[in-house]
């Protein structure tokens, strides 16, 4: 217990003497992480980016439900292709 009151004691004070300009870097930094699903799901142009986005906000605290955000946001497109191919070819 005294360890976790050094580790947070230590943590006070290094975010009291932070400067502004780190402070908002970290924040910038902090909300490009958290949205980063979303943000890819936007340069991918994905039809889905609505519902990525809003899923985005309460799936950052559950690191389950991000990482399913994030392969959601890059492999969007392909299982569309794969449900296409598998439709095309003729079961044997």
């Amino acid at each position: 217990m005294d360890t976790l009151n050094q580790f947070l004691t230590a943590l006070s004070k290094a975010w009291l003497q932070a400067d502004v300009l780190f402070l908002v870097s970290f924040g910038l930094f902090f909300f490009a992480l958290w949205f980063l699903p979303s943000l890819l799901a936007l340069a991918f142009n994905r039809q889905h980016l609505g519902k990525i986005a809003l899923l985005n906000i309460p799936a950052g605290v559950s690191w389950i439900a991000w990482l399913a955000l994030l392969v959601w946001a890059i492999t969007g497109k392909l299982s569309n292709k794969l449900a296409a191919k598998a439709r095309l070819k003729p079961v044997l």
